[in-house]
Parts: structure tokens; sequence; C-alpha cells
């Protein structure tokens, strides 16, 4: 669960990371969809906004529709689910005590009467614990016992794109945690995975649309 608030004269950068949000925005509910690319937000001062983000694979289970048909997109939640559900659901976070305790309740209702789906967590934590380790699309697949069309289609619909794409998010998040921690670029590079300096220094212009440098925490 996050919470901000909007400040003056800033905008907000949200960097691809393979999540799902269900997000409490003024008075209505949104859906963030998986980014490829980093999303700018911003919003009237003062402003504050609540979410609960779904670890990657995991937020098409709770809204019920492919994450590839969402990728890149934010969505009001009665765009997706019927109104009067979606009217009962605003209705129940407006008044509740926590905006972040009720959002988790209606993703557990959701997940409860999901219909049952072989292994679900199984697969998805595996295929994210694999690429973000490094492992290649044809080892991770073979890893979890599926050709690399499976796994393709599979990645498409749980966490919104291909596994290469999928593994190229995570090795940026690799990427960041090692810079915020001040790990200096060229060695950033060589252990998140990357070519060199140059093909790190791409990456990060490319998915985030800032250098890195401005990006250091």
């Amino acid at each position: 669960m996050w919470e901000k608030t909007a400040v003056a004269d800033r905008v907000g950068r949200v960097l691809p990371d393979g999540c799902m949000d269900l997000i409490w925005y003024g008075t209505r509910l949104l859906v963030a969809g998986p980014d490829t690319r980093a999303h700018l937000v911003g919003g009237a001062v003062g402003a504050s906004y609540t979410g609960l983000r779904f670890a990657p694979g995991f937020g098409p289970l709770v809204f019920g529709l492919p994450a590839d048909e969402l990728t890149d997109r934010r969505v009001w939640l009665d765009e997706l689910w019927p109104d009067r559900t979606v009217r009962e659901l605003t209705e129940r976070v407006a008044g509740a005590a926590g905006v972040g305790a009720a959002l988790e309740a209606v993703a557990t209702g959701r997940l409860a009467a999901a219909p049952p789906e072989p292994e679900p967590e199984l697969w998805r934590s595996r295929a994210v614990a694999a690429l973000g380790a490094g492992h290649g699309v044809a080892e991770t697949a073979r890893e979890l016992g599926l050709s690399e069309r499976q796994l393709r289609r599979r990645s498409l619909a749980a966490f919104g794109y291909g596994p290469k794409t999928l593994a190229r998010v995570l090795r940026l998040r690799r990427a960041l945690r090692l810079t915020d921690a001040g790990t200096p670029p060229a060695t950033v590079a060589a252990l998140a995975g990357y070519a060199d300096q140059a093909h790190l220094a791409r990456e990060v212009r490319e998915l985030a649309g800032v250098p890195l440098t401005w990006l250091r925490g």
C-alpha cells in the first residue's frame, strides 16, 4: 500500500516495475496498468492518493482481465467492472476509516471469488525470480517446463508484456537499487547484467526517460 500527496510544481515519474495498482484517486477508483516506459503524474496541490500495488503477475487475478489489455494505460474501474459493483465499492472505500485497508479488502474479496487457477503463484513468482536474476528467456522457459511461445503467451496475460520486456524492466530495477546504494555506474552495469556502462545509459534513457544520474536517490 502506498500514499502520495501532490506537491506544487513537481511532476512525479512512475518507473516501470511490472506491477499493477488499484488507486483511490480523489473520489474514484482507478486502475494503473503495467508500464513499459516512465509515466508522468501530477495533480492539484495537496491532493492525496492511496494505492494498492500488486506484485508482477497478480493484478489480472484481481481485475479479471489480461494485463496486456491495460499495458501503459490508466483506466477508471467502472470501465472494467459493472457500474453497480464499482458504486458499492466506491461508497465502501469513501466511508472507510483507512483507505488502504479498504482497498486491501476489495482485492482480497476479488481473489477469493476468482476461479481457481492451477498453481497461479508458482509459475508467476518463478518467472519473475528467474528473469530478475538475469536468466535468459529460453533458460527461464526451460526452468518452468514451458516452450518460449507458451512463456510469452502467459507473460503477456500475466505481466502485460513478453518475458524479454519484463527482463529489461526487472534489470532496470536492479540497477536503480544499486545506484541508490551509491554504487558507481560502471559497477552497476556489471552487477545488473548490462553489456557495459553505455548499454546501461541507453536502457535507463529508454525506460525511465532521464539519465541515471537524475534518478540517483
